[in-house]
């Protein structure tokens, strides 16, 4: 592993953060000194009662009435937080906050922008939250949307959960069907629906879509058109009300309703990559107590900081970038590809709209160095995130090389599941490339081996060995629990095991290397996914890689590299020898595939991640149809490539 650091925090930095005025205030309450993060971080982990109470009165979490206890039961699943206690996520978005000043900014592809500021942002959610009640919609009842990354949205949201209503979206992109796979499960009584999206020089009219999602929708009492595109409302036998007649609803001022610590915020859903969807629940004050600690903490972000993340509504990091506005920080919502024209122009968005934070995929980084993507000047950028797959090292020193080295790029690994990061940046501990600086405060994160035994400096199985807010309060449709404890505690009971092979290194950084249900375990050494796609994308002539090891009858076991090339370049006997040999140099010889395959493209979930199960249970036999559902992927016809392919029966 590399040594030595790619960013290292500026002491003064440090010294200023929002973790060393908390480190310190925690320092002076309990008598103790912590000489780094990584003492602070066990610290938390061992006394979880004490600094999620720490957390709490540093944030001024508001609640009726104030909490007695933090951590009523530590039972994994079943954890309880601060019984008792009745707050309201929206509640805490908008106090004290300067009514003149910009919260949300909307940007679509074509250029076009608005910005609303805190007093609009407010004015309009109590609006539709006056809408939403006109239409009895009450505490409990599920609001669904099948809207792009828009102001809309983000009111829409907010509006729903003031009022104690379950908030639930899917992108237009999806075909109705598979939104209707994840929002029929919720029976909603409300639905917005926008009529389309931009992308790729593209405006797509999704109406139709959007009429059949209604239609497979039969809960579903009250439909609001969106008018992103400026298009005439969806034809429905329901009454649809357009977005202006909501927003012109008479209303008072805004008053959230206190609802329990836990009560269901908003309802998210596992990739789809083996069945239905999950249907993920997390609760009000979980969401708003981890999300302060780790956008205020780990992020060291406030008010002045505006973040710009690449993201649709169909994944988690929407909403992790709302949350800027529970720090008094703004966001910027874009609407369209991040690569079109070319891949500077999600850059360009960040300069032209003054972000100080820009997230994106490894992915996206890597196309902008292929292309030779020059960062604009005069932009604000203070950090570059990035999240969705393992980073590669070649990506950290890009964006050295680009920002220079007093500009961290903070990769974060966690998931939908938890709705939060399991590893992390932190702005007082150095980046080395391709890790990830640090695990969460108050995140209780290991790696363990088959024996539940921790690991150190080798691959292990990513495990939470202790109750954290963000776990889901349940999933939908769960009654007695089973679905849940088999999709997490199934392995050690009572520890959340997250799927993911990891290594936790001797600095205390993490290491992610892919999917632990797709582990290349060759002759008993485990290898990462991740370790190998660092090396062969980058070689010029592949655009995207995957590789499976799949166990064979004799005992033997086959692993392959599928390759999408470049352009109408055609794999033969030297691209494989280059590719073999770059392996065996930047790697090591087992990471040698025992066959490389080209194929047309890689198909992924729609967040991007490569689907290495799925295709590996497919090469074994399965039918697609089984193990993976259709609308969970970008492109379902990339699967029909790999059930041509003929495993071989014994080992060479």
């Amino acid at each position: 592993m590399p040594a030595i650091p790619v960013w290292v925090p500026d002491p003064e930095d440090a010294a200023r953060s929002r973790l060393a005025e908390f480190a310190a205030l925690i320092e002076a309450a309990h008598g103790i000194r912590f000489h780094d993060y990584d003492d602070l971080w066990a610290w938390t982990v061992e006394h979880l009662e004490e600094f999620w109470a720490a957390a709490w009165d540093f944030f001024d979490m508001r609640s009726e009435p104030a909490p007695t206890t933090v951590l009523a039961s530590a039972e994994m699943p079943g954890a309880t937080w601060f019984p008792g206690v009745h707050l309201n996520y929206v509640s805490h978005v908008f106090r004290e906050r300067d009514a003149e000043a910009v919260a949300v900014v909307e940007v679509t592809e074509p250029g076009a922008s608005r910005s609303l500021t805190w007093g609009a942002l407010e004015d309009q959610v109590a609006a539709v939250a006056a809408a939403l009640t006109e239409r009895g919609i009450e505490r409990g009842d599920r609001v669904v949307a099948y809207l792009p990354n828009c102001a809309a949205a983000i009111v829409a949201f907010l509006a729903t959960a003031s009022i104690g209503a379950v908030w639930s979206c899917c992108g237009p992109d999806y075909a109705a069907e598979a939104a209707a796979n994840r929002l029929a499960q919720l029976e909603p009584r409300l639905l917005l629906v926008a009529d389309g999206y931009h992308f790729g020089g593209r405006t797509f009219d999704r109406r139709d879509e959007g009429a059949r999602l209604l239609e497979l929708l039969p809960t579903v009492e009250h439909v609001v058109h969106v008018a992103h595109l400026g298009l005439p409302p969806i034809a429905a036998d329901r009454h649809v009300a357009t977005w202006d007649e909501v927003l012109a609803t008479a209303h008072d001022a805004l008053v959230p309703a206190p609802v329990p610590f836990d009560h269901p915020l908003w309802v998210l859903y596992s990739s789809g990559t083996t069945g239905i969807p999950k249907g993920l629940v997390h609760g009000h004050g979980a969401v708003t107590l981890d999300y302060q600690k780790h956008v205020g903490l780990q992020l060291d972000a406030g008010a002045a900081d505006r973040m710009l993340w690449y993201t649709t509504t169909n994944w988690m990091m929407w909403n992790f970038a709302v949350n800027m506005l529970l720090i008094g920080g703004s966001m910027v919502a874009y609407d369209g590809s991040p690569a079109h024209p070319t891949p500077d122009r999600l850059w360009e968005v960040a300069v032209e709209h003054g972000a100080t934070i820009l997230g994106a995929s490894p992915g996206y980084l890597q196309a902008c160095e292929r292309h030779g993507t020059q960062v604009p000047s005069g932009h604000r950028l203070r950090m570059i995130g990035a999240t969705g797959s393992p980073v590669p090292p070649a990506a950290f020193h890009w964006i050295r090389a680009q920002l220079g080295d007093r500009m961290p790029l903070v990769s974060m690994s966690g998931g939908t599941d938890i709705v939060s990061a399991l590893a992390t940046g932190v702005p007082t501990k150095p980046i080395w490339p391709g890790e990830l600086s640090a695990r969460p405060l108050g995140v209780a994160v290991d790696t363990w081996n088959e024996a539940g035994e921790p690991v150190r400096g080798t691959v292990g199985e990513l495990v939470v060995t202790k109750p954290m807010p963000t776990m889901p309060v349940r999933l939908w449709n769960d009654p007695d629990g089973s679905r849940y404890r088999a999709a997490y505690f199934d392995v050690y009971p009572g520890v959340w095991r997250h799927g993911d092979w990891a290594t936790i290194t001797e600095r205390g950084s993490v290491v992610i290397h892919g999917r632990s249900d797709a582990t290349l375990n060759r002759n008993g050494v485990r290898l990462g996914s991740a370790d190998i796609y660092e090396v062969v994308e980058k070689v010029p002539e592949v655009a995207e890689a995957l590789v499976v090891g799949i166990d064979l009858p004799d005992g033997g076991y086959w692993m392959a590299l599928f390759v999408a090339l470049e352009g109408d370049r055609v794999l033969d006997d030297d691209l494989r020898a280059l590719i073999c040999h770059e392996l065996r140099v930047h790697a090591s010889r087992r990471h040698v595939p025992d066959a490389i395959l080209q194929v047309a493209a890689i198909p992924h979930t729609r967040t991007g991640k490569k689907l290495e199960v799925p295709v590996k249970r497919i090469l074994q036999g399965a039918d697609p149809e089984q193990v993976v559902s259709r609308d969970a992927i970008d492109d379902p016809a990339l699967l029909a490539q790999f059930e041509k392919i003929d495993v071989p029966k014994t080992s060479a």
